[in-house]
């Protein structure tokens, strides 16, 4: 998949990353690969900007580290982006549930069930 086909749910995608717990760039690239089978394998040019995008937007903090002689910055989720992580989880769902529904030539579930 490439990353133009992700507009509009890369950050949660990257927020999803790591909500398992923090993670350097490179890291929540190889976790994107292995949930995904390796159908989601985004360059780190995709990735390093919207993870510095969210850090500045207060939904992921970054600390420096150095392993092995080099340094890492590395990414844990904030609780704004936990919140964040749900409401976009949510808006997924729903946008998954309108689109199969168009595609596939079935009713729309209704949220309130009779």
């Amino acid at each position: 998949m490439r990353a133009e086909e992700l507009k509009g749910h890369l950050d949660a995608v990257l927020l999803a990353a790591l909500e398992g717990g923090p993670r350097h760039g490179y890291a929540v690239i190889e976790a994107l690969r292995q949930s995904t089978d390796g159908r989601l394998d985004l360059p780190t040019g995709t990735i390093y900007p919207a993870l510095r995008r969210l850090e500045q937007a207060g939904l992921i903090a970054g600390t420096w580290s150095v392993v092995g002689g080099r340094r890492r910055r590395e990414y844990r989720l904030t609780p704004a982006g936990v919140r964040a992580l749900s409401g976009r989880r949510a808006a997924w769902q729903d946008f998954s549930a309108i689109v199969t529904a168009a595609l596939e030539e079935t009713a729309y579930p209704s949220p309130n069930p009779a």
